[in-house]
């Protein structure tokens, strides 16, 4: 009995902490369960700990809303202006109370907000995966990273004036202008198109011990027209002048240092030029920011006395019009603990619009780089897990979107819209090689977004990259109206190992990409050892280069271990897929539809088997079958079917069908017209039963492709018709030239 007694005693012992607790929250239990306590002791000792850990649990809201102030706590009833101060009083509750455990919610009341400030994340403001941070807003929540400048003054009715005093107060400078919400074009010779150099001559200073010298003086010889335009400027807007090369895959942008009027030459300085992709007479190049270059709707330039000028597109008004111009360059940042590896975990980011984030030249110009890689994003993260973005937009950057850069994990960009972009959309993982594997980022999930209308400062730059990174998923996305690649994946060139594995790149809508200005471009690029990474499932088109290399699906330099299948390709410049070099790639199931100069394409002969091609439809109507080395690269080709809507007669190289087969090719393949039900309006469904069963070619739902859900945003996604106009002119004026 003394026992017994004793154990009850110990158990009510057991509960008195939660009991008191209970005792001081009564106010909040019904009186039901207060009836409940005195009749059964178990039912209200499992009430107690559900009210105790639901009152943990339970969702936090702070408040932030237009004319709200910081001084403020917060409340529904009185909010506070800014992200940051949000962040501050969160910091603060979790201090003072370090036991809870709540969901942090920041409520953002509709309407615009002038960001003071990047947001800055740590540590510190992370939740858990049940208890996140959470920011969202309401619908028609904006963020803006820069500010309202003064009413345009009328000049006449083609120019207009602001004055802007910053600029003289403070030497601010700012490269970006919004003007009624879009952006508009820093003062640019030429207006359309692009000038080449007439010749181009490199001084090395400092050679150095890398494949480009360290410090070298380029002298470029500009045509007339170009050298009129900047012949008679003062000497100090003169070193305003920025000129951007197109060469290939590359841009370099820089200063212009000296013009030489005796021969129309002008200097720049930097890197020397790299010996794999040079600046060269076939290069392209348009010069900005020069006042003489004002002359078109649309344009704008700003003295350093802060006089700013702009000559309105046709419908604008004084009244109805307003302009901003970026400040910050980052609307947030999100970084661990670099030192220790602790990461900043489960933030997530709801229903909000972050738009105008501005980009500025170093002094020194921007070397060139692959993919505009090093350019920063608008919204960055290092050593960041489950860090969610849904339902957002970015846009009016002057770099590049979202990144998820160092030691990221299990992040999520869903159902946003990403454009009007300086550089690319989406970035994943770091361009350096880690020594701690456990850097590389991986299981970042990128799904259901718009990524349109890109590369306005850096035309390199790509729609959506992976660098060094694993297991991470591009799906279900529109990418569209970039200058150069549409997705990259990889960041190893050669045979050497690469962290880059298992990554998944389907069901995207990627087209419209190129533009006729660089090359050596892919719908779907490519690098390095890619063991088990899947592009699959993806609709590619319009893909056009300036000179070579307008591919749908392209294996660039030592692609390994990567499945192309189930992609439709069509209208691509080049061909439908190349491969430069890579090993054990599998190409199959694939649709390649009337590509300009040939259909397939393979470069470099290797001992290994290359690539295998099988159950695929090759179907044209210009251009050649095959292209460089196909004939001969070492590769599996089988049930196959090709078809040339101007003859059956198709050449495999120099050689005839059934000579190619002799030689062990394609021997099931066969020569046929797939029958689609109609190519004028891009409907690729097969009617010919008979030939896809022979080539064991399995249908596929080529329209998933692309964004799913409401109608509205599926409409959203729906390309300009007239954008679209503007490409097609674009090809047919770059194919007569030449024709010619």
């Amino acid at each position: 009995m003394q026992c017994r007694r004793q154990w009850q005693l110990s158990r009510y012992a057991l509960l008195r902490p939660p009991l008191i607790k209970l005792s001081k929250s009564l106010i909040f239990i019904p009186s039901t369960i207060a009836l409940l306590v005195k009749r059964n002791f178990w039912l209200a000792l499992f009430l107690v700990f559900s009210f105790i850990l639901f009152q943990d649990a339970v969702a936090q809201n702070i408040y932030i809303a237009p004319g709200g102030n910081d001084n403020d706590p917060g409340t529904a009833e009185q909010p506070l202006a800014t992200l940051t101060a949000a962040r501050d009083r969160i910091r603060l509750l979790r201090k003072q109370n370090p036991d809870a455990q709540h969901a942090w919610q920041i409520i953002i009341r509709k309407g615009e907000y002038i960001m003071p400030e990047t947001l800055m994340l740590s540590v510190e403001d992370g939740g858990m995966e049940a208890t996140p941070l959470i920011f969202k807003g309401e619908e028609g929540t904006v963020f803006y990273g820069g500010f309202y400048l003064n009413k345009f003054e009328k000049i006449s009715d083609s120019l207009w004036k602001a004055d802007v005093p910053e600029v003289r107060r403070y030497d601010w400078r700012f490269e970006q202008l919004f003007v009624n919400g879009s952006r508009v074009t820093r003062a640019q010779t030429p207006n359309k198109g692009f000038y080449s150099p007439v010749s181009v001559k490199e001084t090395v200073i400092v050679k150095g011990d890398g494949r480009a010298p360290e410090l070298a003086v380029q002298q470029i010889k500009i045509p007339a027209e170009a050298a009129n335009r900047i012949k008679h400027l003062k000497e100090e807007d003169l070193k305003d002048a920025v000129i951007t090369f197109y060469h290939h895959w590359d841009n370099t942008k820089k200063p212009v240092q000296f013009y030489n009027a005796t021969d129309t030459s002008i200097l720049i300085s930097g890197e020397g030029m790299k010996p794999w992709n040079p600046i060269t007479t076939r290069s392209l190049f348009a010069i900005e920011n020069v006042p003489s270059a004002l002359d078109a709707p649309g344009e704008w330039f700003i003295e350093r006395a802060g006089t700013l000028y702009y000559r309105p597109r046709p419908g604008e008004t004084i009244e109805g019009t307003t302009a901003m111009a970026p400040v910050l360059d980052k609307f947030i940042t999100i970084s661990g603990n670099e030192k220790t590896g602790e990461k900043v975990s489960d933030i997530r980011f709801e229903n909000i619009a972050f738009r105008v984030a501005g980009y500025r030249m170093p002094a020194s110009g921007v070397e060139p780089a692959q993919a505009a890689a090093p350019i920063a994003a608008s919204i960055e993260m290092d050593f960041a897990s489950r860090v969610s973005f849904i339902n957002c937009e970015v846009s009016g950057t002057g770099g590049s979107g979202i990144w998820f850069r160092r030691a990221c994990d299990n992040g999520l960009i869903e159902h946003c819209y990403l454009h009007d972009l300086g550089a690319g959309a989406v970035k994943i993982g770091e361009t350096m090689l880690r020594a701690d594997p456990k850097e590389v980022t991986h299981h970042i999930k990128v799904v259901n977004n718009i990524a349109r209308s890109g590369g306005h400062v850096f035309p390199c730059a790509v729609g959506m990259t992976i660098f060094h990174g694993s297991d991470n998923e591009l799906l279900h996305n529109e990418i569209s109206d970039f200058k150069y690649s549409g997705v990259s994946v990889g960041w190893v060139w050669g045979y050497t190992p690469s962290p880059s594995k298992r990554n998944r790149v389907e069901y995207n809508h990627i087209h419209h990409l190129g533009w006729g200005v660089l090359s050596d471009m892919g719908g779907v690029y490519t690098l390095g050892a890619s063991e088990g990474t899947t592009v699959s499932n993806n609709v590619i088109h319009h893909i056009y280069s300036l000179d070579y290399g307008g591919w749908g699906l392209y294996t660039d330099e030592g692609s390994e271990g990567i499945v192309m299948e189930n992609n439709l390709v069509y209208n691509c410049k080049s061909s439908g897929f190349h491969q430069h070099y890579g090993k054990e790639n599998s190409i199959r199931n694939n649709i390649f539809v009337n590509s300009i100069k040939a259909q397939l394409q393979a470069t470099r002969v290797e001992k290994h088997r290359s690539f295998s091609f099988t159950n695929n439809i090759v179907y044209f109507n210009s251009g050649t079958l095959l292209s460089s080395n196909w004939p001969t690269v070492n590769i599996t080709t089988d049930e196959n079917c090709y078809w040339n809507t101007r003859g059956s007669n198709i050449l495999f190289g120099k050689k005839t069908f059934a000579a190619w087969q002799q030689e062990g090719k394609d021997k099931h393949s066969v020569i046929a017209d797939p029958g689609f039900k109609d190519v004028k309006n891009f409907d690729f469904r097969v009617v010919n039963k008979r030939i896809i069963s022979k080539i064991k070619f399995k249908p596929f739902d080529y329209s998933k492709a692309g964004v799913y859900g409401t109608k509205e945003w599926i409409q959203k996604a729906n390309f300009d018709a007239a954008r679209a106009e503007a490409f097609d002119q674009m090809v047919a004026v770059h194919e007569a030239k030449a024709a010619e």
